[in-house]
């Protein structure tokens, strides 16, 4: 049976367990860094153009000392165009989820894979939009309570019961909405030599 395998010690510049989860879908071994970045909007700054530079960032921030491909990721959910941060309390994800009731939400997500032996980046922003119900007091308040989405933008979990809270659904790669485009990474690990089913 084969297995897949790298050319060089595969690293996930990120602490997210959606992230870690999804990549251990592609039956590679990996680590997990801590990327320490200033994740703030440049002024002037589009939402594609900020999680191209900070999925760039988080990447070159996790690189270890050894030749590594490291993969770094970011995710905006916006409006129009306004960006969506991660609630962070109840309070502002009802706000959130109030707002995005009944409308579209684009999320953006940002995947790089940097190659430190070459010092060689290739970097892609994955769109996804959903579509939300309209939803009732109730259902956020439901909603919330059961997912507690405080650190996710826009305010649910679509791996959870925010799945619920759809109409309908667009785009290429479903894991883009998770926050690790995996459709693409598979993509950008071949380029490098990573042989994958």
């Amino acid at each position: 049976m084969n297995t897949p395998t790298s050319p060089l010690p595969i690293v996930l510049a990120s602490t997210s367990p959606f992230r870690r989860e999804l990549l251990s879908r592609l039956a590679l071994p990996f680590e997990c860094t801590a990327p320490d970045i200033d994740e703030s909007r440049r002024s002037h700054e589009s939402a594609l153009e900020m999680v191209r530079r900070l999925s760039e960032a988080k990447a070159r921030a996790g690189a270890p000392d050894c030749q590594a491909l490291v993969i770094g990721s970011d995710q905006v959910a916006t409006v129009g165009d306004d960006v969506l941060g991660k609630p962070g309390s109840h309070e502002q994800a009802v706000a959130q989820l109030r707002r995005l009731s009944g409308r579209s939400v684009t999320f953006l997500t940002g995947l790089c894979l940097l190659n430190t032996a070459r010092d060689e980046t290739q970097v892609d922003v994955i769109p996804f939009r959903v579509h939300f119900r309209n939803l009732s007091e109730e259902q956020i308040e439901r909603y919330l309570r059961h997912d507690q989405p405080y650190n996710c933008a826009g305010s649910f979990k679509s791996e959870g019961l925010g799945i619920t809270l759809f109409e309908r659904m667009e785009g290429d790669d479903p894991t883009a909405l998770i926050g690790l485009p995996l459709i693409r990474l598979t993509d950008m690990l071949a380029s490098v030599g990573v042989s994958l089913p």
